[in-house]
């Protein structure tokens, strides 16, 4: 199974883990994942790495549709691919939610569905340059012909011979999504799979797969997890319930959330809806404890070498590609020991 390395967006200050990074390249890792919420972005920081590094994989995990036009997308990766040497970025997309739409990009939140394949599908042509490009979306379009345009827009063909290739994936959970991912993208990037989810989402990429044409051997899949390499598995597990009371609690509308959609699906309906209702009421610490040890184990690699082995092939008899990981140097080793890459000797 591939490895991906996740260090996410920044916190108060931009602190790129190079080292960390050239450390996953060196274990054999096959990519690193950026992020984006509301303050560093996830572009720039590859462009950094792409410097730094000579052959791991530079993805984002993910950029927020509504920040860049899709032709700004692929003009982005597009040079960032090129920096880089080329077929090393892998552009990943999702639609962010309402709040982060229309509170911080101020545009309408529309109809996800077809702004995700309209923009999948304008980027692609824009990587293929066949011809200037011509898209009449449900969304999104190209020339604009909407409420103000002049009437002068002109299909364009872009000036930089770009890799045709560069892989799009999409961040998606629900069902109508996830099949468009499989249609139309080259990857996905699921909201909170965990091996026992895996069966529920086979249908949906199947469907997808066969309406495209494609076949497995042409669509990756990249779980995620953090890596916690402990003796006190009870602590690991209260250390990351904060954050996942975040996201289900207050990450996203009452009625749109879908980090707690996502917590839903997997089969804990009652502690989500708990978790919101006290993280909506501002009791921030009862919805901390309000989260299930098992929810948060499922998600995540956490003990010794033995338990976390023994969950990871749980990973690994999942049917995905990939597992993205976060955690500290020993997680990054023992992880790459486990999965069997190309170890560098310890020091």
């Amino acid at each position: 199974m591939k490895l991906g390395l996740s260090i996410g967006y920044s916190g108060g200050e931009m602190r790129l883990p190079v080292e960390k990074v050239q450390l996953a390249e060196r274990l054999g890792y096959d990519s690193v994942w950026t992020a984006e919420a509301y303050g560093s972005d996830a572009l720039s920081p590859l462009a950094y790495l792409a410097a730094k590094t000579e052959r791991i994989r530079l993805g984002t995990g993910v950029i927020q549709l509504a920040g860049r036009t899709p032709a700004n997308a692929a003009m982005t990766v597009a040079t960032i691919d090129a920096l880089a040497g080329g077929n090393r970025v892998i552009c990943g997309i999702g639609v962010s939610g309402p709040q982060i739409v229309e509170g911080w990009y101020g545009q309408p939140w529309g109809r996800p569905y077809y702004r995700l394949k309209d923009y999948v599908t304008i980027m692609k042509k824009i990587l293929a340059r066949e011809e200037p490009v011509v898209h009449e979306g449900k969304e999104i379009s190209l020339p604009f012909n909407g409420e103000g345009a002049m009437g002068v827009g002109k299909p364009l063909k872009s000036i930089l011979h770009m890799n045709p290739d560069i892989p799009i994936w999409l961040g998606t959970g629900m069902e109508s999504t996830v099949k468009l991912t499989a249609e139309v993208a080259d990857g996905w990037l699921p909201l909170g799979l965990v091996p026992e989810t895996c069966k529920t989402y086979e249908p949906w990429i199947e469907a997808g797969l066969e309406k495209s044409g494609k076949n497995r051997s042409q669509f990756e899949t990249q779980g995620g997890a953090a890596v916690v390499v402990t003796d006190d598995v009870q602590s690991a597990l209260d250390r990351m319930k904060p954050g996942i009371a975040l996201y289900v609690g207050g990450m996203g509308h009452k009625t749109k959330n879908f980090h707690k959609e996502m917590m839903i699906r997997r089969g804990f309906g009652e502690a989500a809806e708990r978790i919101q209702e006290l993280y909506l009421a501002k009791q921030k610490r009862e919805a901390i404890e309000a989260v299930p040890d098992e929810f948060v184990d499922q998600g995540a690699l956490v003990g010794d070498k033995t338990r976390i082995q023994k969950r990871f092939r749980d990973w690994e008899d999942s049917g995905i590609t990939g597992l993205t990981v976060s955690g500290n140097e020993e997680a990054l080793r023992l992880m790459a020991d486990l999965a069997r890459l190309n170890v560098e000797p310890s020091a």
